[in-house]
């Protein structure tokens, strides 16, 4: 595919799927998974990229053009988030921005648009099913028969030997998941020569390995990004955890202190009516000096 405004750092599965020289017949591999067809190099495929400068919803995402749809592609390597189909439906907005004249929207007679379709690849360490339908209406506050506004994500699981069979029916997408899981387990062996020790075995296994020799310093750097990103998110939530829960204890100090005290003066209160009572003085005086009611005093 050709380049459009390649950002710095992009990720393995981005520059795989949209930025390598290989990247459209990868695409057209997957699109062909996704929907059972055969289009092959002479189809017409056009990448879109959203200026990330105004738009940071998705770290690693690939949208394409082709086949009169809109195909977005979204990597997540966290825990699924169940408000995707919002962050898609954003998303989906700008697209149209870029690709419509927006002199077409005041037109009288219907401009047809491309088909919207939205697929999340599931990376992520827990548990989670091979397949799964997100959707914007389980968001909303009421639940008609037949919302106004829909939108569906498919969430497909890309775990190597836990995902689903499209993952096997496209060959880089299927080494994909093999390099992630190879990385991921020489990353807890060596987290210092992990990567290059990944690389490594990736090209004698051949998985990915034309891809991987051409670039094997940039994916390195690559995966070196979104460790460090995947770590400084870690690390961040980490510490917002640890303050919040500070917060939380000196909150908790502060509240008893405060309800230490209130008790106090109650049981002070209580002790001086109790005397005052046994003076013989009348209860209504006695519930003006103490502060307590009349009928507190008038148990004692």
């Amino acid at each position: 595919m050709a380049k459009h405004n390649r950002r710095y750092k992009d990720s393995v599965f981005v520059d795989l799927f949209s930025e390598d020289v290989c990247a459209k017949d990868n695409f057209l591999a997957l699109y062909n998974a996704l929907h059972g067809t055969s289009l092959d190099a002479s189809a017409e495929l056009k990448p879109l990229r959203l200026d990330r400068v105004m738009y940071m919803s998705f770290r690693n995402d690939v949208s394409c053009l082709i086949d009169n749809k809109i195909i977005v592609l979204a990597e997540h390597q966290s825990t699924v988030n169940a408000n995707m189909p919002l962050r898609f439906l954003e998303y989906a907005a700008r697209l149209y921005e870029q690709i419509q004249s927006p002199r077409d929207r005041y037109l009288r007679a219907l401009k047809m648009i491309p088909t919207p379709e939205f697929y999340l690849f599931y990376n992520g360490r827990e548990p989670y099913p091979p397949s799964d339908t997100l959707k914007l209406s389980d968001a909303f506050m009421t639940r008609p028969a037949a919302p106004s506004l829909e939108l569906y994500v498919r969430v497909i699981n890309i775990n190597y030997g836990r995902a689903d069979k499209i993952v096997s029916s496209c060959r880089p997408l299927a080494e994909y998941s093999a390099f992630v899981e190879i990385v991921r387990r020489h990353i807890a062996l060596d987290s210092e020569n992990g990567f290059r020790n990944a690389i490594k075995e990736c090209i004698q296994n051949d998985i990915l390995k034309d891809y991987l020799q051409r670039k094997s310093r940039e994916v390195m750097n690559m995966l070196i990004a979104e460790y460090d990103y995947d770590v400084d998110i870690e690390v961040q939530r980490e510490e917002a955890s640890k303050i919040a829960f500070a917060q939380g204890v000196e909150r908790g100090l502060e509240q008893g202190i405060e309800k230490g005290l209130a008790d106090g003066l109650h049981q002070k209160a209580l002790e001086d009516a109790s005397n005052l009572k046994r003076l013989g003085i009348a209860i209504d005086v006695i519930a003006q000096a103490t502060g307590l009611s009349a009928e507190d005093v008038a148990m004692l």
